[in-house]
């Protein structure tokens, strides 16, 4: 299995068989950093994509990518309204509106259970205005025409081992522990908070992943983003949970799991 990070929380996972995508957003604006080069025309080969929740940094790019695809959107309902007016045809988009939804592809098992998106605190949300405010009208309506919707977690079964993905980082305790302990891989998203190291923290002492893959640390969207230094949370986690592998990928870099 290759699991290739396409920048804020989109991963393609690829296997011999199978290759699916999670929340691929290439976009970006002209300061973001890192560039990114690839278009959704390099993601060709997935057959789904995994929408945990409806901003744009999360959804912008999907008719694109599903036009050069032909993959299959699964995402909440509020999503897929938002999708469908940007010209995703219906037959590609599948609502999910509970948590019992599973689908099987190729050897691969897909399920997914509600979570949260993460509360900007207000130290990040006066820095970000200061930052945006020359920007300010341009930045509400990505907002606006993108809503959150129901937020989504993911778990996927494939090759004997298990993935949970999560597109934010707002679950509460009691949702973690009703995921159970010793995931295989968490892809774990750090952004939306100035304390975000710490709350990630919080999923691996509850979920105790045996590797975790950092995600949405870039500075995506300047000067709506900016870069997240995860230093702490590596180095917490090798001091507290030395059980716990962490890898932090570059951008479009890709890992082999064996």
């Amino acid at each position: 299995m290759e699991i290739q990070w396409l920048g804020t929380a989109g991963f393609k996972i690829s296997t011999r068989e199978a290759c699916f995508l999670t929340d691929p957003y290439l976009s970006r604006n002209a300061d973001a950093s890192p560039c990114q080069h690839l278009a959704p025309s390099d993601l060709r080969g997935a057959s789904h994509i995994f929408i945990s929740h409806g901003h744009f940094d999360h959804i912008l790019d999907i008719p694109a990518v599903v036009e050069e695809t032909g993959a299959c959107v699964v995402c909440s309902p509020t999503a897929a309204h938002t999708l469908s007016g940007m010209g995703v045809p219906e037959k590609k988009i599948r609502p999910v509106d509970n948590e019992d939804f599973e689908v099987e592809f190729n050897g691969i098992k897909a399920g997914c259970f509600y979570s949260r998106h993460i509360r900007f605190d207000l130290r990040l949300m006066v820095s970000t205005i200061i930052r945006a405010r020359e920007k300010l009208s341009e930045i509400i309506p990505l907002f606006l025409d993108f809503p959150c919707g129901q937020v989504l977690g993911w778990r996927f079964e494939i090759e004997n081992r298990s993935i949970l993905f999560f597109g934010s980082g707002g679950s509460t305790t009691r949702e973690l522990q009703r995921l159970g302990l010793n995931w295989d891989i968490l892809l774990l998203p750090l952004q939306g908070h100035s304390r975000i190291c710490d709350k990630a923290l919080t999923y691996v002492d509850i979920l105790r992943p045996g590797l975790v893959i950092p995600h949405h640390q870039d500075d995506f969207f300047p000067p709506l983003s900016q870069t997240v230094d995860i230093t702490q949370f590596t180095d917490q986690v090798a001091k507290n949970f030395p059980e716990t592998k962490v890898i932090p990928m570059d951008l479009n870099e890709t890992v082999s799991i064996l």
